[in-house]
């Protein structure tokens, strides 16, 4: 198995001991959970609207560095500070996968880094 690190500087680079994604296999590639950091590491405040776009933003440029789209994505998981903010995620979230979704899972955390509402991750496929 060959495991290959990727990072790209149009999101928030790495804040601790792990890679933005890591293609494996040749044809996986499992991006790291994204939260609302803009690529100059600035905290996106406002609602849980506002942050999942910018997660969302975030996740779309590791694929782009890939070479890869959020149609490539097989998989997603969702951590939320609370489930009351399920339905505004999901609201975002069904404008970026418009078309065949991919698989997901949702839950509520204790905490995610920084304070933020939400945080997710995706596996997608070459």
């Amino acid at each position: 198995m060959t495991r290959e690190p990727l990072s790209t500087n149009a999101a928030p680079g790495a804040i601790g001991p792990y890679s933005q994604a890591i293609r494996a296999s040749g044809n996986l590639l499992f991006c790291s959970g994204q939260i609302p950091l803009t690529a100059g590491g600035e905290l996106v405040g406002g609602d849980v609207k506002e942050q999942t776009h910018q997660v969302l933003k975030n996740l779309s440029a590791v694929l782009e560095a890939a070479g890869l789209t959020l149609g490539n994505v097989v998989k997603t998981t969702i951590f939320l500070s609370s489930m009351d903010h399920f339905a505004s995620v999901n609201e975002v979230y069904g404008t970026y996968f418009t078309n065949e979704p991919p698989a997901r899972s949702t839950v509520a955390v204790a905490g995610l880094p920084r304070n933020v509402d939400v945080e997710i991750e995706a596996i997608a496929i070459y």
